[in-house]
């Protein structure tokens, strides 16, 4: 009994350490104080502020560019790492084993040191740094996490419909097409989803990738912003409304998937 109460205690107070900071910033979005922990009242103004366009333009240009890097670096992620993740399958187990490890190496690795050589890399080549180098290094760092979405589906997949397929006449192609992506379908969409968080979320990539052109994504408008001495009260909404949004997606995701298991 003893045991279960102090399990049940510690799981209870992991969660609130977890969810309390996030819970703040959603209570004082409902509020237009400037200072964060200030009440002033329940107020939607700071929600009609984001979407009027009342906040500053810099703000304004650091979500546009955030949410077409997400979308550019998730979609061609999840390209990449379909592909790959198909090719990895097919390999022998000692090759397949192989480029796991190979593929596990840069999520394993940590951020500052892949934002580093990104940089290193790129210096080398002589390519000046900015909204395409930022791209380039948010599907660099995404697609393996798509390849590791993508490579349950593939293992769960009867691997006899592929050559039935070919043997009814399909080229390799259109077997691809019907056959193999409607059954990894999932774990592309999966991928995708975290592929599009992590580019929004990254922060030390972005910063060695951006360049001195003036762009902003919202990371790094938030960290310039908090070395003022402050942050823009319109953060709070947007982080609320990207909160929301991710764990709707979540759990529209999970019921999904309990229902194909059910099926």
């Amino acid at each position: 009994m003893m045991k279960t109460i102090l399990a049940k205690g510690y799981l209870w107070l992991l969660l609130a350490l977890l969810y309390s900071p996030i819970l703040i910033i959603m209570i004082f979005s409902f509020t237009e104080a400037k200072v964060l922990g200030n009440w002033t009242g329940f107020s939607f103004n700071l929600y009609s502020s984001l979407f009027s366009g009342g906040m500053h333009h810099s703000l304004t240009n650091a979500i546009i560019n955030t949410f077409l890097i997400a979308l550019i670096a998730a979609t061609v992620s999840t390209v990449l790492g379909s592909i790959a993740a198909i090719g990895i399958y097919n390999l022998r187990s000692r090759q397949r084993a192989a480029m796991n490890f190979v593929n596990n190496i840069p999520i394993m690795n940590p951020d500052i040191i892949t934002g580093v050589s990104l940089f290193l890399l790129f210096v080398s080549f002589g390519i000046s740094q900015g909204f395409t180098t930022v791209v380039l290094a948010h599907i660099s760092f995404c697609t393996p996490y798509v390849v590791l979405s993508v490579m349950p589906r593939l293992k769960k997949m009867n691997p006899n419909i592929y050559e039935a397929a070919l043997d009814l006449g399909a080229t390799p192609f259109q077997a691809l097409r019907k056959v193999i992506l409607p059954e990894i379908l999932p774990g592309m969409i999966s991928g995708f989803i975290l592929a599009f968080t992590l580019s929004i979320d990254d922060f030390a990539v972005t910063i060695f990738t951006i360049g001195n052109e003036g762009l902003e994504t919202l990371s790094t408008y938030i960290y310039a912003d908090a070395r003022k001495g402050g942050l823009t009260p319109e953060l709070r909404p947007l982080s609320t409304i990207i909160f929301v949004t991710v764990l709707v997606l979540l759990i529209v995701i999970n019921r999904r998937a309990e229902k194909q298991k059910q099926e």
